[in-house]
């Protein structure tokens, strides 16, 4: 069932959604100070491009990646989580939707705090 709802993904906004997390990275990636974020920004990419049968435990953070996670919050992350929030929202009105609203409520949870991470 995974690889059916990930073929569905695909074709309807997956790949869409990869690149613009991917170029969002590589426009990060462009200084030496935003070479973190956009590691966290190609990390979700492949997440977004292949979401079913993975999940993403939060908390494995140091200083350094609660520092970097407040910045990543303040700066870039509630606008991209209310995003997935509401987009997954629109989804559930629907049953056909569920699981793909399911799929931005995780988005979600990983916009807030990207660092440290793991998604399996």
């Amino acid at each position: 069932m995974n690889f059916i709802g990930n073929i569905i993904w695909l074709i309807f906004g997956g790949i869409l959604g990869s690149i613009v997390w991917f170029l969002a990275g590589l426009l990060f990636c462009i200084t030496i100070i935003g070479i973190p974020l956009g590691v966290q920004c190609f990390k979700i990419s492949l997440l977004v491009l292949w979401p079913f049968g993975k999940e993403v435990e939060l908390g494995y953070f140091g200083a350094g990646g609660l520092i970097l996670n407040i910045i990543w919050l303040i700066v870039f992350g509630w606008e991209i989580a209310i995003a997935h929030l509401v987009i997954g929202a629109i989804f559930c009105l629907t049953i056909v939707g569920i699981p793909f609203g399911l799929q931005h409520f995780k988005f979600a949870k990983l916009a807030l705090i990207p660092f440290g991470a793991k998604i399996r």
